[in-house]
């Protein structure tokens, strides 16, 4: 399956972690495009000047690391759609010629399931997405969740827990998920 990630689940980190962590327990193929990761550089600048460097570092890594996860597309293609927002019609247009299942994002208004369903596509919010995947094969998500917690904890003077950790990173379902099975 291949799923385009907006900018939007791309930053925050944990979120990104978690879809990435997955994505790399063979879960998903993950698709982008140069606009994407530049929208999430951009984003970074809110929470200070070293912060859009420190994304654009990890982009160069996200490349590296997936190397066919870049998606491009003809002008012409972007020309012909239609979204709520004219701003996010590069996201489908990436989607489409990235021959994309699904679109995770956030922004569910922007994106209306009729339109998607016009182009073969379906949408869903991460925590949605995720916990679809760990319904269907809990061990790999967990896998990828305990490798985010663990990189938090050392990251961070905090002792993060999964289910807080998650539920910060808008993650609730899946971090109840994760909970009760762990039960």
């Amino acid at each position: 399956m291949k799923v385009l990630l907006d900018a939007c689940v791309l930053y925050p980190t944990v979120m990104r972690e978690v879809l990435l962590g997955a994505a790399g327990q063979g879960l998903y193929r993950p698709l982008w495009s140069a606009r994407i990761l530049e929208e999430w550089a951009r984003a970074t600048r809110k929470i200070g000047p070293d912060a859009e460097a420190q994304a654009r570092g990890e982009i160069a890594l996200l490349g590296a690391h997936w190397p066919g996860a870049a998606v491009t597309w003809p002008p012409s293609l972007e020309d012909r759609l239609w979204l709520p927002d004219a701003n996010d019609t590069h996201v489908l247009a990436a989607a489409i010629a990235g021959s994309a299942d699904m679109i995770v994002t956030i922004n569910a208004k922007d994106f209306p399931r009729g339109i998607l369903a016009e182009e073969g596509l379906s949408r869903a919010d991460p925590d949605a997405f995720l916990l679809g995947l760990f319904k269907a094969d809990p061990e790999p998500v967990r896998t990828a969740c305990a490798a985010v917690l663990d990189k938090a904890r050392a990251l961070s003077a905090d002792p993060w827990e999964m289910r807080p950790l998650l539920k910060k990173a808008r993650l609730p379902r899946l971090a109840k998920a994760l909970d009760q099975a762990a039960a």
